[in-house]
């Protein structure tokens, strides 16, 4: 058979490999920060850009999809080629993709700090970056689906599978939960409100975690661990079942991030129920990635990048087994909340993301530069400290959690709250958070140090932009036989109907998650006080999005005695009616807001926006001083309640025309008050606003409105 020469794009490669290791230093750099500031509140420096509630987004925007992002296409660009035996599809196409996710995560970088944001975890950035997402997503799609149609090897690998299921599902999960409604170029509110937000956020949260943290690292896992450890994958029946069990499981797990809320419970018990049930797949994958090395261990032992490899594999593995038990209600009633979801997420993401990444930098740099690694012995260095930095990073988080999940819980013999007062709680957790500040900068000084032998590793190297490659044509009929195989192995030869069947796979846990969102909307119990909030509380909704605190603070009381007892009555589905976004939160750094208003009067929010230490001594809140001297813009308020009509909430028609006065008269009030208490504030400030909307928030159950100040 006639062998056909052609080459393999390595730029595309090395530049997704510079951008893995700029932005991982740059997103791990960031966490560092933001760990300091848990106990360190003066390194928010008093300016609005540096705060927790503005940079905690730019952390998790950096490191999934800067620093994770870019090492996905980075394996994958370099190992769909070699196993398809071609060239990517487009170089053209390759470089649009390249630039334009730089572009989304610039971005992200100038946008996030500066407080336009979504608030929707995951997704907080606004609808202009929403569309160029999608178009750059679609860019990699096509690229990758042309190269598959073009192929030199008939069967498709396993991890060709995982990343057309990645492909298909983030696109899938991208648009629906980007579906907004402009109110300006970087302002916009969600279509969905309350609890029905709240499914479609967490279908999608879930979902980002299982196919583009899991599904393509699992394909790089495919790939780059057996070529590591140079010995063939250890079973392909159980790659199949892994995966097709897997994408048709996972998609179905995303209520299990809303257990003992407003969501019914019908809902909460399909995610528990599809979440126990991931475990057999996810723990089939890590078996076959481990066995791979049946008959290498001792290898393991000398190898740095095998190393990397088998502890991101064990990390997975413990990862999808605790991320299931946190699903179990009893354990949920515990951990929400709480420090052990984040001990729980950076197990996934330090370990199995992380370390699997360093794994494949350290075996791809090397090749692509016909070298060998400049310093193993640095890299074993690099395992260690990164090791010793998830240890310190993540035993400390889950004694934090589960410290406090026992302290809130806690009665006295007599049956009141053992630790009424939530910053008893904050103060008891500082020990570990300076332990976790320790593990992280350990974790940040082990990616500097492989920054360092990666650059060496290429200066004492020679790159070779367009490698050389050889492989006969693919048949362009070959002839199906028994001796083909079985079924899916027929399947792997076709990649449409390949393609087809997981699509369908995925979208039927989909659709089984949107037609309930919708189910949901239509039998939330309408409550006959809940009313659309007030233009001025429209307005301080809106700082109290823009300046994170949703980070730190939720806004939904479970149903359990040691929460009413502390904030009050628990969440009603109705009562989120017109909340877009939802803003429930999803860890309490500081205590519960749903039932705030009327708590404290005015002067209180005050102060305690100026400074928290004069209301709570010892708080680690930091200050908001410019909202006490920022105007209050409210050039788009009646764009907004004219699009938040056209989404369902409940403003009469004409009423943006008068909206603007009833604006100044409720601000008006609660500049009144505050000079009755003897501050002098101008009406027309920020923080006038944002005591209007706490001051609102938790009233209505009672068939009451705070139309205006005062704290009644």
């Amino acid at each position: 058979m006639a062998v056909e020469s052609f080459q393999y794009d390595n730029k595309i490669v090395r530049q997704f490999t510079i951008a893995t290791t700029v932005w991982g230093v740059v997103g791990m750099l960031v966490g560092l920060i933001i760990a300091l500031q848990m106990f360190l509140p003066q390194l928010n420096l008093g300016i609005p850009y540096t705060t927790f509630g503005r940079l905690r987004p730019l952390h998790t925007n950096a490191v999934i999809f800067a620093f994770v992002g870019n090492g996905i296409f980075m394996g994958v660009y370099y190992s769909m080629q070699r196993l398809l035996k071609t060239r990517m599809f487009s170089d053209m196409l390759s470089q649009i993709h390249f630039w334009g996710w730089q572009l989304i995560i610039v971005s992200a970088a100038v946008t996030l700090p500066l407080g336009l944001t979504t608030s929707k975890e995951y997704a907080e950035l606004e609808w202009p970056i929403d569309i160029l997402i999608t178009l750059i997503w679609v860019v990699f799609g096509w690229n990758m689906m042309g190269t598959i149609l073009k192929r030199r090897v008939k069967h498709m690998y396993v991890a060709i599978w995982f990343y057309i299921a990645t492909f298909f599902t983030v696109a899938v999960l991208h648009v629906v939960n980007s579906i907004e409604i402009p109110v300006s170029i970087m302002k916009s509110y969600p279509v969905y409100a309350g609890v029905q937000d709240a499914l479609v956020q967490w279908w999608y949260g879930h979902n980002a975690v299982a196919f583009f943290l899991t599904t393509p690292y699992l394909g790089l896992m495919y790939y780059f661990l057996p070529k590591a450890a140079n010995r063939p994958v250890y079973s392909y029946r159980l790659s199949i079942i892994h995966f097709w069990a897997l994408i048709f499981i996972y998609i179905w797990a995303g209520p299990h991030h809303l257990l003992y809320s407003a969501l019914p419970d019908w809902a909460q018990s399909l995610g528990t129920a599809f979440s126990i049930m991931l475990i057999a797949p996810s723990w089939g994958g890590m078996l076959n990635g481990l066995l791979t090395l049946r008959g290498a261990w001792d290898r393991v032992r000398e190898d740095p990048i095998l190393k990397f490899m088998v502890v991101a594999v064990t990390a997975y593995g413990m990862a999808t087994l605790e991320g299931p038990a946190l699903s179990l209600k009893s354990v949920n009633a515990l951990s929400h909340f709480t420090d052990w979801t984040i001990a729980h997420v950076h197990v996934g993401a330090l370990g199995w993301n992380g370390f699997l990444t360093f794994g494949i930098l350290y075996w791809l740099v090397p090749r692509m530069y016909k070298t060998k690694l400049w310093s193993v012995k640095l890299a074993n260095v690099h395992f260690w400290i990164g090791s010793l930095g998830i240890l310190f990073y993540v035993i400390p988080m889950y004694w934090a959690g589960v410290t406090e999940g026992l302290m809130w819980k806690q009665f006295t013999a007599d049956g009141f709250l053992q630790y009424p007062n939530f910053l008893e709680t904050v103060i008891q957790v500082v020990p570990m958070y300076i332990m976790r500040a320790i593990g992280g900068t350990l974790f940040l000084l082990g990616t500097i140090l492989m920054a360092v032998n990666l650059i060496q590793t290429a200066k004492s190297g020679s790159f070779e932009e367009n490698e050389a490659a050889e492989a006969p044509p693919l048949p362009k009929k070959a002839p199906e036989s028994k001796a083909t195989g079985s079924w899916h192995r027929i399947l792997e030869g076709r990649p449409v109907q390949f393609t087809i069947l997981t699509v369908v796979a995925v979208l039927i846990g989909g659709l089984f998650e949107v037609v309930p969102m919708y189910l949901v909307e239509t039998n939330v119990k309408t409550i006959s006080s809940v009313k659309p909030y007030t233009p001025l509380e429209l307005e301080g909704r809106d700082i109290y999005i823009r300046e994170g605190c949703v980070s730190c603070h939720s806004q939904l009381i479970r149903p359990f005695r040691s929460e009413t007892e502390r904030y009050g009555e628990y969440a009603k589905a109705g009562e989120f009616v017109y909340d877009h976004p939802f803003l429930w939160g999803s860890k309490r750094t500081g205590p519960d807001l749903q039932r705030i208003g009327g708590k404290y009067p005015d002067a209180w929010h005050f102060n305690h926006m100026l400074d928290p230490t004069s209301m709570s001594p010892g708080s680690l809140m930091p200050p908001f001083p410019w909202l006490i001297t920022s105007t209050l813009n409210t050039s788009n308020l009646e764009t907004k309640i004219t699009q938040l009509r056209k989404v369902g909430v409940d403003y009469e028609e004409g009423y943006e025309k008068i909206a603007r006065e009833a604006m100044v008269t409720q601000a008006k009030g609660i500049a009144k008050s505050l000079a009755d208490q003897g501050i002098e504030v101008s009406h027309d400030k920020e923080i006038i606003a944002l005591i209007a909307y706490l001051q609102r928030q938790g009233t209505d159950i009672q068939g009451e409105q705070t139309l205006s100040g005062g704290g009644q």
